[in-house]
């Protein structure tokens, strides 16, 4: 994003003059996002994708990652005023998954948050969880400080520490054998302490795509002896290195919806907070897209009860949004689903947008992802009736399938379901989209996540 010589403006001054929410996201030219640094392939998307789930994969998360830094005596009263959270275990060199949530419950953003001393907290992932922390921690009478540490999409330079991820069936022996020994026995969502190369690193303990994994991090400086290293010890684990379209296929196969639009748009609650936010924040500029068209943005919306997040909110306790979410519990209408789109539909779209017959062609369907907004929002059908949304869609290697995230009605969640996918932008604002004709793709829905989590071991 280059920086502007003009004065910012609010979101929600920009708001106004776009005369809706809608109006403004439907209207931004702001393509998908578009992971900066690391190159599209190292070798080859398919089998970069196929690795995590056959071999070992090496990800980047240097780059593309915004990190909130917490500090203070009181991160935790603060944390449990503005996330949904059980927070009353939360020891040091462990790490959650924050959610958080608006004032009507609907769904603001998730991180992973790591508690890396007493005082010290880091929150990483999608800007919209650190924005929205940042803003409360300003306006907070707490001991607890904030600081934000913006991605490489927006800034260069360095940064405190380096972060990859080591997946699949042998990432385990390789941080074994790289470690040379000094690998702890670490449970599921624990962090470990050891060398890499003569190098202290830390690791967190999670998985993704059913396939055990860490996430290893440490000093900026130290970087390139432990990578020189994970390179050497992963030839003899088939390790392969994931470049920006693989990496961007990653969530689907997992079941975690990466970037939702944030209930922030709607509400005299959530005033101050775009009066806070102005252009330079990604929240101003995105982008909606999609066949599923609304003016009321709050039907693009999500909670996380549909998202599958019942299970870690403490109802025993007040923060923002914690009626209203109670309310959802107790009448859930939604929840996630994978859905597996019919082959033989899929490529007679893909046929169409490049060889197309009379009339105007199908939307484009990228490879393997074919997102084309921020915030890409599907309509999903079933008997002519709008039964849920569709979002994150990708091609995943590992099963030969396109593939989406999708929040439906309870009562077409069974696996197995035949639904329908619109796919295209009707009457698109957009230069971003071409002039194409909405089509129709059959689905069946499928569990979420896709394939089979093997890797928890311990409670979170």
């Amino acid at each position: 994003m280059a920086m502007m010589n003009t004065a910012p403006k609010s979101l929600e001054s920009i708001l106004v003059e776009a005369g809706s929410p809608v109006n403004l996201l439907r209207g931004s030219n702001l393509g998908p996002y578009r992971f900066p640094v690391i190159p599209p392939e190292f070798t080859n998307w398919r089998d970069e994708v196929r690795s995590w789930k056959d071999s070992c994969a090496l990800l980047e998360q240097s780059y593309h990652m915004t990190e909130l830094h917490l500090r203070g005596s009181q991160v935790i009263p603060f944390l449990s005023g503005v996330a949904v959270n059980k927070l009353d275990t939360f020891p040091v060199m462990r790490a959650k998954q924050l959610v958080l949530a608006g004032h009507d419950g609907y769904y603001l953003a998730d991180a992973i948050i790591f508690r890396e001393a007493e005082d010290f907290f880091r929150v990483v992932g999608a800007p919209f969880a650190s924005d929205w922390l940042l803003y409360n921690a300003e306006q907070s009478n707490l001991d607890v400080v904030a600081k934000k540490d913006d991605n490489f999409s927006i800034r260069s330079g360095t940064r405190d520490v380096f972060r990859v991820q080591v997946q699949g069936p042998n990432a385990l022996s390789l941080v074994q054998d790289v470690s040379g020994g000094t690998l702890p026995e670490i449970k599921f969502f624990n962090i470990g302490e050891f060398k890499i190369a003569g190098k202290t690193v830390r690791a967190l303990r999670h998985g993704m795509a059913g396939e055990p994994g860490f996430e290893i991090y440490g000093a900026w400086d130290d970087q390139q002896a432990v990578r020189d290293a994970l390179d050497k010890a992963g030839e003899k684990y088939g390790m392969r290195k994931i470049g920006a379209l693989a990496y961007s296929t990653t969530a689907q196969e997992s079941g975690w919806v990466p970037m939702s639009l944030p209930a922030i748009y709607h509400g005299e609650e959530m005033k101050p907070y775009r009066e806070w936010l102005n252009n330079y924040f990604l929240e101003t500029i995105a982008s909606l897209g999609g066949s599923f068209v609304s003016d009321d943005i709050t039907d693009y919306y999500v909670d996380p009860i549909e998202l599958g997040y019942k299970g870690i909110i403490d109802f025993n306790r007040d923060f923002i949004g914690r009626d209203a979410l109670a309310k959802k519990a107790e009448n859930q209408r939604r929840t996630k689903v994978t859905l597996e789109w019919d082959d033989k539909d899929t490529a007679a779209v893909m046929q169409d947008s490049i060889f197309p017959g009379d009339g105007a062609p199908a939307k484009f369907l990228n490879m393997p992802m074919p997102m084309y907004a921020t915030f890409q929002v599907d309509a999903v059908m079933k008997d002519g009736k709008t039964v849920g949304i569709s979002t994150w869609p990708s091609y995943t290697a590992n099963a030969n399938h396109f593939i989406s995230l999708a929040v439906v009605d309870v009562e077409h969640a069974k696996p197995g379901t035949e639904v329908t996918l619109l796919w295209g932008e009707p009457d698109s604002r957009r230069n971003t989209v071409e002039k194409h004709a909405v089509r129709e793709i059959k689905a069946k829905v499928a569990p979420a996540p896709y394939f089979e989590k093997v890797i928890k071991t311990g409670n979170r």
